[in-house]
């Protein structure tokens, strides 16, 4: 059996602990079945946004004549999109693949899966593994729903719609959280006709309510949306979809080229052998983890998706740095302190947060003040012609602190980060409206949302 000083099992998030304690001198073992890089470089975050660049380009074309420019988008080399943005991210993942090849002495890759044996035993191909510290960064992979005559046919998720080489004539998804918005909008600026299929009442749920509700409204005023709809059935006959459908009492049919299934995540632990250790897990599977990311098991720790505190590779990086100063750079033992997590969906239009909604607020009874403002109020918003896109800021009504911030608009993922710098430091309504913004831009709108607040 090859001992360690530790073992990494994932090569996305996990990296962040395996790749410096190395150049620290530890000897080191990564164990990784995929293509290196994980669910982000591969199938996620990465390829998605290259995807959803150019959409986001087509959807400019499309919408010129509201600026009395006539153009017209006529059709996307969608294979040829699909085949350089595959191209660099295998480029890329090849690339780390190589990095650890040249380390000959103190660093083992094994491409190959993980079993634990026990609580510190691994079982990796033929070889048994063994370390003083574990740290398990497995990540997560599509959830399929339990829908009859669904797995017997080629239906894609995120991983297969990012691989695609031919855009579908019609296309229906099933999913109404940020993947099925995004990958959908992507498939529809692209071309293809898209129905989602939802079985609530809006869009991006976890949102805050009005920034739900807003998003739900101008992404239905260029989208086929069904919403309150279950998928009862799938079936494939002569290279088509028929899914079944159900609304209250109403049953009906809709036939497709192809399928997305986007219904959410669960975590990579079922395959692990956990049953084999004293590692606990939710009812979900996911890892149950204690203020320093240890599970169960002393000196067994995880991260990222298969702990599901976040879901974002931003919040893997921060455990994984968290992780590796606290054990193999400072050594002194703390428990996480996450600072505001924020988020962005890239959508048409773009949605991103940080910090608590609205909902959270009134459940915790917080008393607190909002400040809004529509784009449309502010001189780059009325450039672009901007409708019912709007800021939100959420203070606490005694001590004018900012509580979450909410963008719906043009740029929110980039908007958002002079809100997340300030709830980070604990910023004021006060400390907003001391900074002077550059004129006419769209931060411009987070300044008068601070002005809106009422206290």
């Amino acid at each position: 059996m090859k001992k360690y000083d530790l073992i990494v099992i994932g090569s996305g998030g996990g990296t962040q602990i395996s790749s410096p304690a190395f150049q620290l001198g530890k000897k080191v073992a990564l164990v990784e079945k995929g293509k290196l890089g994980g669910t982000c470089l591969n199938r996620g975050c990465i390829p998605s946004k290259m995807l959803i660049h150019p959409a986001n380009v087509a959807s400019l074309i499309k919408e010129s004549a509201k600026f009395d420019i006539k153009a017209k988008f006529k059709s996307a080399n969608v294979q040829k999109l699909l085949s350089r943005i595959n191209r660099t991210t295998d480029k890329d993942s090849k690339g780390i693949q190589t990095w650890y090849a040249k380390r000959k002495k103190g660093f083992d890759f094994y491409p190959d899966h993980a079993t634990f044996l026990s609580n510190k035993v691994i079982q990796v191909g033929k070889t048994k593994i063994t370390a003083k510290k574990i740290f398990i960064a497995t990540g997560a992979k599509p959830f399929i729903p339990p829908i009859e005559g669904l797995k017997d046919t080629p239906y894609m998720t995120s991983t297969q719609a990012l691989r695609s080489r031919k855009l579908p004539k019609k296309l229906v998804v099933i999913g109404g959280g940020y993947i099925a918005c995004e990958l959908g909008y992507a498939y529809s600026a692209l071309g293809s006709t898209v129905t989602w299929l939802v079985r609530d009442k809006s869009l991006l749920r976890r949102e805050d309510g009005e920034v739900s509700a807003t998003f739900t409204k101008i992404f239905s005023q260029h989208h086929n949306i069904l919403f309150k709809t279950n998928t009862t059935k799938v079936e494939y006959k002569r290279g088509r979809f028929i899914i079944h459908t159900k609304k209250g009492n109403k049953k009906s049919k809709i036939t497709a080229d192809a399928l997305l299934v986007a219904t959410g995540v669960v975590p990579n632990t079922d395959t692990l052998g956990l049953e084999n250790t004293d590692i606990k897990t939710s009812k979900r599977g996911f890892i149950k983890v204690n203020s320093y990311l240890e599970s169960s098991v002393k000196n067994v720790f995880a991260l990222g998706d298969c702990v599901g505190n976040y879901m974002f590779r931003h919040s893997v990086n921060f455990e994984g740095q968290y992780l590796f100063d606290t054990h193999y750079y400072s050594k002194k033992k703390k428990s996480i302190k996450y600072p505001p997590m924020p988020h962005a969906v890239f959508t048409h239009p773009e949605i991103a947060g940080v910090g608590a909604t609205e909902e959270q607020l009134q459940e915790k009874g917080i008393e607190y003040v909002v400040g809004n403002n529509e784009y449309e109020k502010s001189a780059m918003g009325m450039a672009r012609l901007s409708k019912d896109e709007f800021v939100k800021l959420l203070f606490h009504k005694k001590t004018k602190k900012l509580l979450g911030a909410h963008i719906v608009g043009e740029e929110a993922s980039t908007m958002i980060h002079q809100l997340i710098y300030a709830m980070t430091f604990n910023a004021t309504s006060d400390d907003l409206l001391k900074m002077i913004y550059i004129h006419p831009a769209l931060p411009e709108i987070v300044r008068n949302a601070a002005r809106n607040a009422e206290y």
